[in-house]
C-alpha cells in the first residue's frame, strides 16, 4: 500500500530492467508487432455489419436454422465478452512492454466482436440468456484463475484456437451470408491474439517446475474435457446447421496441437506428454462422436476408443469428414 508515494506501487517502475536472452528480445519485438498491427487493421464493427446487411439483404434463415444458430454463437457471443475481461486482465499484469501492447490490442479487438456480435444476434432475433454449464465452466476456469500461464494458455491456445476453428466450418458451410462474411474479420483478429501464447509463453515454460507442469497440464485438460462437453451439447444445433461436430473436434484439435509446437519450438524442446494427450483426446472423441458406421453400437464405440486410445492410430481425413 502506498501513502504520499511511500510504500508499495502499482506502477512497474523495473519494467525495462527486465533481463532478457536474444530469442527474447526477438519475441518481444514480434509481440509489439501484434500491437502495431492490430492499430494498422483495426476495423469499425457498425459500419462492417451495417455494409454486410444491405449487401446481403437482411438475414434470410428458416426458423430451425435461426434458432440453431443463435444458440451456437450465444456461446460465441459471451466467450467474446471473457476474452475481453482476460485480455484486460493480462494487459494488467503483463510486465514486458511489448507483451502488455499485444494484450491491450487485444483487448481492443475482443471489445469490437463483443459489442459487433450483440448488434449481430439482434438482429437475428436472440435475446441474451446464460449459456450452457460446460460453456460457462470454461470461461471461468480461465476468468478465475491468477496463474498468467493457465490464463495465455487457457484463452490463447485453446479457446480462440477452438474459435477459429466454429468460425471455419461456419464460413465454409455458408450457411447465412452476412454471419459468413463478419467472421472473415474475426477470424483475422484471432489470429494475431493466438501469436500472444506462442511469442510471450516461452519465457514463463522454461521457468516452470515440475509441480507447476504437472498443474499446467490438468488445467488444460479440464479445459479439454469441458469443451468436449459443450460441443456434444451443441450437436443437434450443429447438425442442423450443416456442420459436423466430430469434425469441429478433431480440427480443432489439430489447430490447438499446431499451436502447441510452435510454442515449444520456442521454448526449444518437444511438447511435454503430447502423444499421450493427443491419444487420449483422439479415444474419447471417438466415443463422443463415433462415425456413422459405429454409432449405433455401443460394443463397436468403445472398441474403437480404445483401440485410437491405447494405439495412437491418427483420426484419418475419410473419418472426420464421415
Amino acid at each position: 500500500m502506498s501513502f504520499l508515494g511511500f510504500g508499495r506501487t502499482q506502477l512497474p517502475f523495473d519494467m525495462f530492467d527486465l533481463e532478457r536472452s536474444a530469442s527474447e528480445a526477438r519475441r518481444g519485438e514480434k509481440l509489439a508487432s501484434l500491437y502495431h498491427r492490430g492499430q494498422s487493421l483495426a476495423w469499425d464493427g457498425r459500419e462492417v455489419l451495417a455494409d454486410l446487411l444491405t449487401r446481403h439483404g437482411g438475414i434470410r434463415l428458416g426458423g430451425r436454422e435461426r434458432q440453431a444458430l443463435q444458440r451456437v454463437f450465444a456461446m460465441i457471443l459471451w466467450g467474446e465478452l471473457a476474452a475481453w475481461k482476460i485480455s484486460a486482465q493480462l494487459a494488467d499484469r503483463l510486465e514486458p512492454l511489448e507483451a502488455k501492447l499485444a494484450a491491450t490490442s487485444q483487448a481492443h479487438d475482443e471489445a469490437r466482436h463483443f459489442y459487433v456480435m450483440v448488434d449481430y444476434l439482434r438482429v437475428l432475433g436472440y435475446e441474451p440468456s446464460p449459456i450452457d454449464r460446460p460453456a460457462r465452466a470454461v470461461l471461468d476456469l480461465v476468468l478465475e484463475t491468477d496463474d498468467v500461464a493457465k490464463k495465455l494458455v487457457g484463452m490463447q491456445l485453446q479457446i480462440e484456437t477452438l474459435a477459429l476453428t466454429i468460425f471455419q466450418a461456419v464460413r465454409e458451410s455458408n450457411v447465412e451470408p452476412v454471419l459468413c462474411d463478419l467472421l472473415r474479420y474475426y477470424e483475422k483478429d484471432e489470429a494475431r491474439h493466438v501469436g500472444l501464447g506462442i511469442q510471450y509463453l516461452p519465457s514463463l515454460v522454461k521457468r516452470m517446475t515440475p509441480a507447476r507442469a504437472l498443474s499446467m497440464l490438468s488445467f488444460q485438460l479440464r479445459i479439454i474435457g469441458l469443451v468436449m462437453w459443450e460441443l456434444k451439447a451443441l450437436e443437434p444445433e450443429l447438425e442442423v446447421l450443416g456442420l459436423d461436430a466430430r469434425k469441429i473436434l478433431f480440427l480443432g484439435k489439430a489447430k490447438q496441437l499446431g499451436a502447441y509446437e510452435a510454442l515449444w519450438a520456442q521454448a526449444g524442446g518437444p511438447p511435454p506428454q503430447r502423444d499421450y494427450v493427443s491419444h487420449a483426446i483422439d479415444g474419447i472423441g471417438e466415443w463422443m462422436f463415433a462415425t456413422p458406421e459405429n454409432r449405433g453400437s455401443l460394443r463397436r464405440r468403445l472398441v474403437a476408443a480404445l483401440r485410437i486410445a491405447r494405439t495412437g492410430r491418427a483420426v484419418a481425413p475419410e473419418e472426420i469428414a464421415a
